[in-house]
C-alpha cells in the first residue's frame, strides 16, 4: 500500500470532533442526565417564582418592549430602576431554562431510540420553553392582558409537570408496564388530577381579577374576584378530600404510591394554609407568590403519583 493510500485510510478512520462528541454522549441514564434533568426541573419552578415576582412587584412592564428591553437597549438601563431589573432578570432566567432544556435533549440524543420516552419528554420541554418565550413577548406587547398572563402561568405549570415526568421515567426501567393498584384507585386518581386542573384554572382566573396586575395601567379581567375566590376554593377542598381518601387507602393496602400520595397531601395542606392566609390578610405579595409556586409543585407531585400507578412488567 502506498504512503498516500495509507494517509487516506487514516484520514477516513480518524473521528471528527462531531463523532467524538456523539461518542461522549451517554448511551444510558447516567449522572450527567440526572444532574441536568434536576437542574431543568428546578429552573422551571424558579421561573414561576420570578415570573410571580414580576407581577407582584408591578414590574410587568419594567421592560416595555420585546425582545429588547427598550427600543434602544437589549438590557435594562439604570433609568428603569428596580422594575427593569426584576423584569429583565426574569427574561435572563428564561435563557438559562432554555439552555438547560437543550442540554437535556442533547444528552439523551444518543439513546433516543432505546429511550424514546425520555427523548420525547425532553423535546417537549425544549419546545415549550421556546413557545413560552414567545408568549412572554405577546404578554408584554398586549399590555399584560390577564388572560394571556394566565395562559403563560398555566403553560409554565405544565412544563414543570413534564420535567417531573422525565425525572420519574429516567429512574424507571423501559418497556411494558402493568397496573400496580386497583382499577378503581386508578380511576379515582385520574378524577383527582382533573379536580387539580380545575383548581389551578380557577385560581388563575381569580388572580386575573385581583389587585396584582403587574402594572398600574394593566387592565383586569372584569370578573368578581370575591366570587371567584369561593369558586376556586370548592375544587380545592374536593382535591384535598380525594387525596386524603387515596392516601388512607394507599397505606391500608400498602400500595407502591403511598409515599408519593402522602407527599402530595402534605403539599396540599401547606397550599390550603397559604391560601387561607392570603385571603384573610389582604393578599400579601409573598403569600400570593408562594401560592403560585406551591401550585406548580402540587402538579408535579400529582404527575409523579400518576406515573407510579404502574410498574415495569415482567412480560416482554
Amino acid at each position: 500500500m502506498s504512503a498516500q493510500s495509507t494517509a487516506d485510510t487514516h484520514r477516513g478512520t480518524d473521528p471528527t470532533p462531531l463523532s467524538r462528541f456523539v461518542a461522549w454522549l451517554p448511551d444510558r441514564v447516567d449522572r450527567r442526565i440526572r444532574v441536568f434533568a434536576w437542574l431543568s426541573f428546578i429552573a422551571e419552578v424558579l421561573i414561576i417564582g420570578t415570573g410571580g415576582a414580576v407581577r407582584l412587584t408591578g414590574s410587568g412592564l419594567g421592560c416595555p418592549t420585546w425582545p429588547t428591553c427598550t427600543p434602544d437597549s437589549l438590557v435594562a438601563t439604570q433609568e428603569m430602576g428596580i422594575h427593569g431589573i426584576i423584569e429583565f432578570g426574569n427574561r435572563t432566567l428564561t435563557g438559562v431554562v432554555g439552555i438547560l432544556a437543550l442540554a437535556v435533549v442533547v444528552l439523551v440524543w444518543r439513546m433516543r431510540r432505546q429511550r424514546r420516552d425520555l427523548f420525547v419528554l425532553a423535546a417537549i420541554v425544549l419546545g415549550g420553553v421556546v413557545a413560552q418565550a414567545l408568549v412572554g413577548g405577546v404578554t408584554v406587547l398586549t399590555g399584560l392582558n390577564p388572560f394571556i398572563v394566565g395562559f403563560h402561568y398555566v403553560a409554565s405549570v405544565v412544563l414543570v409537570g413534564v420535567c417531573a415526568a422525565f425525572l420519574v421515567r429516567m429512574n424507571a426501567a423501559p418497556g411494558l408496564r402493568s397496573l400496580a393498584v386497583p382499577r378503581w384507585y386508578l380511576i379515582t386518581t385520574h378524577v383527582t388530577t382533573l379536580v387539580l386542573a380545575l383548581t389551578i384554572v380557577f385560581g388563575v382566573l381569580t388572580t386575573g381579577a385581583g389587585p396584582h396586575s403587574g402594572d398600574d395601567a394593566a387592565v383586569r379581567s372584569g370578573f368578581d374576584a370575591q366570587v371567584l375566590e369561593h369558586v376556586h376554593a370548592w375544587p380545592g377542598y374536593a382535591l384535598f378530600a380525594l387525596t386524603l381518601v387515596l392516601t388512607i387507602v394507599a397505606w391500608a393496602r400498602r400500595l407502591p404510591v403511598r409515599r408519593w400520595i402522602t407527599a402530595l397531601l402534605a403539599i396540599e395542606l401547606v397550599q390550603i394554609s397559604v391560601g387561607l392566609y392570603q385571603a384573610r390578610n389582604g393578599l400579601p405579595e409573598w403569600a400570593v407568590g408562594t401560592h403560585m409556586v406551591l401550585a406548580a409543585l402540587t402538579a408535579a407531585a400529582m404527575v409523579v403519583v400518576v406515573l407510579n400507578l404502574k410498574t415495569p412488567s415482567l412480560a416482554r
